[in-house]
């Protein structure tokens, strides 16, 4: 068997999806492609690199060891569960897409449909591990990516890069109004009251939490604002607080600037935010790791509804 080796040094203009830069080097089928990543034959940086969906930035090394007599045929999908969809999985961690209207974890009413519990499912009928091990979370209306580690010190190591404000946050929101400058950066002292409602206070305490979020506008809606968010800090409902006291809250929200948030053409009971870029280095191997989850349905439809005005 003739072993073909090929490497290629991304260059800007192909930064994005690995899957598409290994089509591009091969000339093989995207199905072909799909399954030389299941057959470990790509490799990111020197690490095996599993994901066909993993993004890749200008001076990232692809090799792709292969044998161009062979077909490569996709492994079999594990069984989705409706809270999440899998995109990523090593020995170490676990990145999944959550579906909207799923808790995270489990509140102090001791829910046993959440998010970790169905991660948790998985990982056990798979691996025979017990649990999965929560590093951050999303609210119940959010949708879109998180990392869970299949340990207890790899989810703290985890954990302390997003103390130390390391890995790359980026969500993409409807929100109401047009937004003025069309970029910009909020921050404040996000404290919580006796109702457990969020906002931001002028008091630099121990008990307020400092948070900044940078936003810029990706399209004009009629009546809302499409914007691409980065989070440098992740507070508990912190975009939503953040665009909310600015009178522009997220289209659904039935906490923050309720009728505000209402829009006709925003039909989904749901919030329309999704955490759409994650990207973080592996624990282990230390591989810089970078996801993107595509636009979910309700925005598509909404923004393909909406008419634009720039």
């Amino acid at each position: 068997m003739a072993i073909k080796h090929q490497t290629h040094s991304v260059e800007s203009e192909h930064a994005g999806r690995i899957d598409r830069i290994v089509q591009l080097m091969t000339q093989r089928s995207r199905a072909d492609i799909r399954g030389m990543f299941d057959h470990d034959c790509v490799f990111l940086n020197a690490q095996p690199c599993p994901d066909a969906g993993t993004l890749v930035a200008a001076g990232d090394q692809v090799e792709v060891k292969y044998d161009p007599h062979t077909r490569y045929k996709e492994k079999p999908r594990p069984p989705q569960d409706r809270a999440y969809r899998l995109v990523y999985e090593d020995d170490a961690l676990i990145v999944v897409d959550k579906a909207a209207h799923v808790l995270t974890v489990p509140t102090d009413h001791g829910e046993t449909n959440t998010l970790i519990d169905a991660v948790s499912r998985y990982l056990s009928h798979q691996r025979r591990q017990p649990k999965a091990y929560a590093v951050q979370r999303l609210d119940r209306g959010t949708s879109g990516l998180l990392v869970f580690g299949k340990s207890r010190p790899v989810a703290e190591q985890l954990q302390d890069q997003f103390r130390q404000r390391k890995p790359d946050r980026e969500y993409v929101a409807l929100v109401a109004g047009t937004v003025e400058p069309a970029s910009g950066t909020f921050e404040s002292q996000m404290a919580t009251n006796q109702g457990l409602q969020r906002y931001s206070t002028g008091n630099w305490d121990e008990e307020a939490e400092h948070a900044i979020t940078h936003y810029r506008t990706e399209r004009l809606v009629r009546g809302a604002t499409f914007v691409r968010v980065r989070l440098e800090t992740g507070r508990r409902n912190q975009i939503r607080v953040h665009f909310a006291e600015a009178g522009h809250p997220v289209l659904g929200d039935p906490r923050y600037e309720t009728k505000l948030a209402q829009h006709r053409n925003w039909t989904a009971a749901r919030l329309a935010l999704h955490a759409a870029v994650l990207g973080f280095s592996q624990p282990v191997t230390g591989q810089l790791l970078r996801f993107e989850s595509p636009l979910p349905q309700e925005f598509v439809k909404f923004l393909g509804d909406g008419k634009p005005t720039a």
